[in-house]
């Protein structure tokens, strides 16, 4: 893993916080807006283990400028209401980014991003209810890094409710998966690696409950960010074609043309 700290850049889409439909309820359930709530957890679990920083879609370059995402390891990403408003530019300088060995974290209603969109080159249509329902996030993997120190099963008394079918691919590893009070079942916690960065998927985290004020899940989302990061540090590069010259052989050896 990346030597510490990890820089990490908390991505919101910052929608919520100032709309006049949400503004009070917002400021009542994260008063420093839902990526403050992610950025202090983090910061509260990992201590110096991480570099946290914050940015949101109605900053300049939507804050992820050239000089914020070469210096990040791991980016986690919340959107929901404007996602269609993201520069398809930046969509795509991120996603280079995370081929080259980036880590990402997609959260919620971050399912329908542009960018983990882009990563799972499929729909990522599920199925929901808004009526506060109880989730149960059970462990299926217990021996993974994200699930250490994780009970089982996290219980978040009230969360919108996802369900399967979920269009995605087969993750490369399933961490979590969740039950609620209607009885529908969701695929809450998947892995993928793309290139060399390493993509996790985790889904409780909406708006409308204060869900990353829990303890369980700002434990699963410190994991995330560790085990998300690069593997080894500056190894984040930008996937590129190479003209390679072909090499001799002369006798046992192998001589480079020069």
């Amino acid at each position: 893993m990346v030597t510490s700290p990890i820089r990490v850049t908390v991505w919101g889409e910052n929608f919520h916080e100032n709309s006049d439909r949400d503004r009070e309820g917002m400021a009542e359930r994260y008063p420093d807006g839902m990526h403050g709530a992610i950025a202090a957890g983090l910061t509260e679990l990992l201590g110096d283990q991480v570099q946290v920083r914050t940015a949101t879609q109605d900053q300049p370059e939507h804050g992820l400028t050239d000089e914020v995402l070469e210096t990040t390891d791991v980016l986690t990403w919340w959107g929901h209401a404007t996602h269609g408003q993201v520069d398809d530019k930046i969509v795509d300088k991120v996603y280079q980014r995370v081929l080259g060995g980036m880590g990402l974290l997609a959260l919620h209603s971050a399912h329908f991003s542009k960018i983990f969109i882009k990563l799972m080159g499929t729909s990522c249509s599920l199925t929901w209810r808004n009526s506060a329902d109880t989730e149960l996030v059970w462990t299926t993997n217990p021996g993974h890094p994200i699930a250490e120190g994780v009970p089982h099963p996290i219980v978040i008394d009230e969360q919108e409710m996802y369900g399967e079918y979920f269009d995605i691919p087969h993750p490369d590893e399933q961490i979590f998966i969740s039950t609620f009070s209607g009885g529908e079942v969701f695929r809450s916690g998947c892995t993928w690696r793309r290139g060399k960065g390493k993509v996790f998927y985790f889904s409780p985290g909406d708006q409308e409950y204060p869900v990353y004020h829990h303890p369980d899940i700002k434990r699963v989302l410190a994991n995330g960010v560790r085990w998300a990061a690069p593997d080894r540090a500056g190894e984040i590069v930008t996937p590129s074609v190479v003209s390679q010259p072909p090499p001799i052989f002369t006798g046992r050896g192998l001589k480079e043309d020069k």
